[in-house]
């Protein structure tokens, strides 16, 4: 099978990382499979996948350009399925598969966005039904597409949940903390609106100086200015580490005592379910597209409540019976995720 993923780029994100994990283990399974990105910069994601053996076709200009659309008609007639990811890819593979006869396929990623109003309504009930499939990755997500496009999306809906390289998080198991001095707070996730990294900012301030907080990943360099202004404000700063995207996020979580996802609200977040995979206590906000994966399991405080925020953290670093307890029934839960699982089913619907 001929199998060709889209998506606007690798920067950084769960979505592009998640190409990184199950793009070539389609490729072990026996399949033709390359990747299409919009902007085509190079990054590390882009490096790893073509490292991997995944060619990754660059088309070359902003986001939104329209000679997507034509270049999509091209290339798509060279694949059996074609599996978009992201608001920009799903419009334009919607447009150029009404000159292509492959298999369209589309996963949506979060439970809202900023597009999910009445406004948009009839332009993405017909882009989605464009689509043979939707792949969304819960439940709610999927309840939130229907309640947004109507139900007659409903019959193209198939619920997939994202997985994870649990093998590459149980390699790293035995890694102990590097600096016993310090207690080390760590998330990992893109400085995006949906992401609330001041909310775990501010909670610093109520913690003792021998906390310091890490923050894994890229993204909006007016987001990331405006954390570190934030940081300066709260007298924090110096307790407060910008670590831009890494590659080596199985060693980071490794040499941290907890590990946060501070969201406003998710799909099904890669960041969490590495986060409980660890072997670290984790701890996230109880907002959509976390608190069913999260809640008994983790720990769950209430978005953007700093204060709530910092007493969860000191708990669980300073109470070693509760902290061993969070940590066994965040890896029993994670099992169901593994990216392995993910790959078969999206074989599965391939071949429907």
């Amino acid at each position: 099978m001929k199998i060709l993923h889209v998506i606007t780029s690798l920067r950084t994100g769960g979505a592009e990382k998640l190409m990184v994990d199950l793009l070539p283990r389609m490729k072990q399974a026996g399949h033709e499979v390359d990747l299409c990105v919009f902007d085509g910069v190079r990054t590390p994601f882009y490096d790893e996948l073509e490292s991997r053996g995944i060619k990754v076709i660059a088309l070359g200009h902003s986001v939104y350009s329209p000679i997507h659309v034509f270049k999509l008609m091209r290339l798509m007639k060279h694949y059996d399925v074609v599996h978009t990811h992201n608001t920009a890819c799903q419009y334009a593979v919607a447009m150029a598969s009404m000159f292509a006869s492959c298999k369209t396929f589309t996963t949506e990623h979060n439970t809202t966005n900023r597009r999910r109003n009445a406004a948009w309504r009839w332009l993405d009930r017909w882009m989605y039904g464009r689509y043979d499939k939707v792949v969304c990755i819960s439940e709610l997500t999927q309840k939130n597409l229907i309640a947004h496009v109507g139900e007659g999306i409903a019959s193209k809906c198939e619920v997939i949940y994202n997985g994870i390289d649990l093998e590459r998080f149980s390699a790293h198991a035995t890694i102990s903390p590097k600096d016993n001095t310090k207690k080390i707070v760590l998330m990992v996730s893109a400085f995006r609106e949906q992401k609330d990294q001041p909310t775990l900012i501010r909670a610093m301030q109520h913690l003792p100086q021998t906390y310091v907080l890490k923050l894994a990943g890229g993204g909006d360099e007016r987001l990331i200015s405006a954390c570190k202004q934030l940081a300066i404000e709260h007298g924090v700063e110096s307790r407060v580490e910008f670590l831009g995207v890494r590659t080596d996020v199985p060693t980071l979580l490794q040499e941290a005592d907890v590990v946060v996802l501070s969201s406003h609200y998710e799909g099904l977040s890669l960041s969490s379910l590495e986060g409980m995979a660890s072997g670290k206590p984790f701890i996230a906000s109880d907002v959509e597209g976390l608190h069913d994966i999260v809640g008994g399991y983790g720990i769950l405080f209430s978005q953007g409540d700093d204060k709530a925020l910092a007493h969860e953290i000191e708990h669980v670093c300073e109470d070693q019976a509760y902290s061993d307890s969070v940590t066994a029934k965040c890896r029993e839960r994670v099992k169901l995720f593994d990216i392995q699982v993910m790959a078969s089913k999206y074989y599965n619907l391939y071949i429907l």
